[in-house]
């Protein structure tokens, strides 16, 4: 069988790099993109000078400008990174049409069988996405997912000192298990804290004892995970570079600047998240037969609750009643930080079988689509349901 060359690509720092191509003066500071921190923001991303001072992603943006004084913060930009992104992706599938984009800085590439030593390979394909796109990018190869991933990690952290990292790490083919030995056993995929610490009772803390374990007493232990985590622990990862993933569900959701306490205001906000998922779904030619709701107390407990309908559904004014059943069902009084909603059970509408539908339903849906088109040309605010509108002196 033939070694697999796996290209791991990881676009480095790459909401702050966009935001510096936009302005130049924010290279070389301490900058946080994200949300304001008067208004429960969260940092998305930050410049490495930040990082160099504690910043981190996900970290309360209200903390992180405690921590770093005179912190600038960059709202995000998500148009401007959806068309660096595409641009990237691009460049990706003019190497290899074998390419699965894992989100939307990050991809696998296979390039088994090219002529070009990894190395070169790697040098050459940085090199083309900063000239092209002036992007900074870190790379890992090996013959796996797995190894390619972790060797890209590795690769910044050796070169974590830097302004950007734009690493290099290739792991030579059947030297896998060697590589990942003396790393910790955390920096596996499927070691969590619950089964590190399991693993750390039998005196098992580095990847390499993990390799040395018998796999049948694994097995005993962990069950399948316990193979499998054997397998990765000895650099065995069979899974092939997927082009296209499935879509198994639509969601939106979103975190009040203060907390909510009135239904009526939970309900509005459903509504308006209701008909950015059905336009998801209308774009994407998605219909689903689960609706799901999503909210989170101002002490971040966190619930979900969801219903089958028997029609798949794509329309936001489907949505939205059967979403705010839930929500009345579950609704406490309680305040509420977070609220979110989705669809799933999804199968692909087949346009031709709606010709045999009611005619209510065949101008409902044709005149959603209308609107999409409306929303996309002059904005989203420019037709709202009526139940997306708060009432008068709500609070």
């Amino acid at each position: 069988m033939r070694t697999r060359t796996i290209v791991h690509l990881d676009l480095d720092a790459f909401f702050c790099c966009v935001e510096e191509l936009k302005r130049p003066s924010l290279r070389g500071k301490a900058f946080a993109v994200g949300g304001r921190p008067d208004q429960r923001g969260v940092v998305a991303s930050c410049s490495y000078p930040a990082r160099a001072k504690g910043v981190r992603s996900a970290m309360p943006m209200s903390q992180a400008v405690r921590l770093v004084p005179g912190l600038i913060v960059v709202p995000p930009s998500f148009k401007d990174y959806q068309h660096y992104s595409e641009r990237v992706m691009h460049i990706l599938h003019q190497i290899t049409p074998i390419v699965e984009q894992i989100s939307i800085d990050e991809a696998f590439l296979d390039v088994t069988g090219t002529t070009t030593p990894p190395l070169l390979l790697a040098e050459s394909l940085q090199k083309r996405i900063y000239a092209e796109c002036g992007l900074p990018c870190s790379i890992g190869i090996a013959c796996n997912k797995l190894v390619a991933k972790i060797a890209t990690g590795q690769g910044k952290a050796h070169a974590q000192h830097t302004h950007t990292p734009c690493a290099i790490e290739v792991v030579p083919p059947l030297t896998e298990a060697a590589y990942l030995a003396p790393m910790p056993i955390t920096a596996l995929w499927g070691v969590g804290e619950k089964t590190a610490a399991r693993l750390k009772s039998l005196n098992i803390s580095r990847i390499g004892d993990l390799a040395a374990v018998d796999q049948a007493v694994l097995e005993r232990m962990l069950g399948k995970h316990g193979r499998d985590l054997w397998e990765r622990a000895n650099g065995v990862d069979n899974r092939p570079v997927v082009t296209e993933h499935e879509t198994k569900s639509i969601s939106s959701e979103t975190t009040f600047d203060v907390d909510v306490y009135s239904l009526s205001s939970a309900e509005a906000a459903l509504s308006g998240l209701a008909v950015t998922v059905a336009k998801r779904l209308r774009r994407d030619n998605l219909q689903g037969t689960t609706i799901r709701i999503k909210l989170r107390w101002s002490d971040f407990t966190t619930i979900t609750r969801q219903s089958s309908v028997k029609k798949p559904v794509n329309h936001e004014t489907e949505i939205t009643d059967h979403a705010i059943s839930l929500l009345r069902a579950c609704w406490t009084g309680s305040p509420v930080r977070l609220i979110g909603v989705g669809v799933s059970n999804l199968s692909r509408v087949q346009e031709q079988l709606s010709l045999w539908g009611s005619e209510n339903r065949v101008k409902s849906h044709t005149v959603a689509r209308m609107l999409d088109d409306l929303r996309d040309k002059f904005g989203s605010d420019i037709i709202r349901l009526g139940k997306e509108f708060k009432p008068p002196n709500d609070s």
